[in-house]
């Protein structure tokens, strides 16, 4: 059975956790752009983590569902009717054959993530059901979903729904993003006053920005060495400086290689945050160091394994 798009809104696309291994091929990664609340989604609903879901940008889709199942809304708030009744966000709900699922513009981040039990049943593309737009593979015909398209689901697991436990620290935050660096390969390009603007600086999301990397404007960070860098491969939420001084971070649509200067790279436990950022919003950096990167990782991840109530 399957999913019938009745309006994908702005730009709707099947997502995972992404594909990894192929960046010596100019493949980058694609895939959620928030990982953490797909793999919130996919829990809910008793998936694995991995499984393949939609990722609604700026403003949900409308769909029907041709078979009765078990479905998740999460990320960015957005108002969520089924069959006309307002459901919760980030809760499983029961969807029975025939019902009409609409998701409104996101409120507070950019992108909101829906997992069906059973996940979205696509062709694996290099170990992977990301969508790459920009090479135009993946997902669901390696695009944006249209008006009329049918999604199967995937086989159900025997995992039960799982509700979130109320008690734990929201992951959202107020004000502008906080986002934790570390320093990047080019650090030594930059001095000391560089530095001291990057972690001082509010800088604000442009109209320029998308999945492939978000340009940011505000004080200008510029190297204090005017060599021209040898074009090299580029990490995912590496933050490059162009000529004009305006950081870039670049994020997981991103080319593979690169001639900027990085002065600093965001950690792993933070990309998500970097994934809900819309034109307009504030950033503010902060410098921590390899060490404090990889424990705050493994602090998400306790996280992660205590906000579900006990089954």
């Amino acid at each position: 059975m399957s999913l019938l798009i009745k309006d994908p809104g702005f730009a709707t696309t099947v997502q995972d956790l992404g594909r990894f291994g192929y960046a010596h091929l100019g493949i980058s990664p694609a895939g959620a752009a928030d990982g953490l609340s797909f793999r919130i989604a996919n829990m809910l609903v008793g998936n694995h983590e991995n499984a393949a879901g939609l990722e609604m940008s700026l403003s949900g889709a409308t769909i029907e569902f041709q078979e009765e199942t078990t479905a998740a809304i999460t990320g960015a708030s957005c108002q969520i009717a089924l069959n006309g009744v307002e459901i919760a966000h980030s809760h499983p709900v029961c969807v029975p054959i025939g019902a009409i699922l609409q998701c409104g513009r996101m409120i507070d981040g950019a992108r909101a993530y829906l997992a069906v039990q059973g996940g979205i049943d696509v062709p694996s593309v290099m170990g992977s059901a990301s969508t790459h737009l920009a090479a135009r593979f993946g997902g669901f015909q390696g695009r944006s979903l249209r008006k009329g398209d049918l999604l199967n689901l995937g086989r159900k697991n025997l995992h039960a729904a799982r509700r979130l436990n109320l008690n734990v620290t929201s992951i959202k935050s107020e004000g502008p993003t906080r986002l934790r660096v570390t320093r990047g390969p080019q650090q030594d390009w930059f001095a000391a006053d560089s530095f001291a603007t990057l972690f001082s600086a509010t800088f604000t999301v442009t109209q320029h920005s998308g999945r492939t990397g978000l340009r940011l404007a505000g004080d200008c960070v510029v190297p204090s060495k005017t060599a021209q860098l040898l074009t090299e491969g580029v990490s995912l939420g590496a933050l490059q400086i162009p000529p004009d001084g305006q950081p870039i971070i670049l994020f997981v649509d991103q080319q593979t290689t690169g001639g900027y200067p990085k002065i600093a790279n965001v950690v792993a436990a933070d990309m998500h945050r970097v994934g809900q950022l819309r034109p307009a919003d504030k950033v503010i950096f902060e410098e921590v160091s390899i060490d404090d990167a990889l424990q705050l990782l493994r602090q998400q991840e306790r996280w992660l394994r205590t906000a579900f109530e006990e089954d």
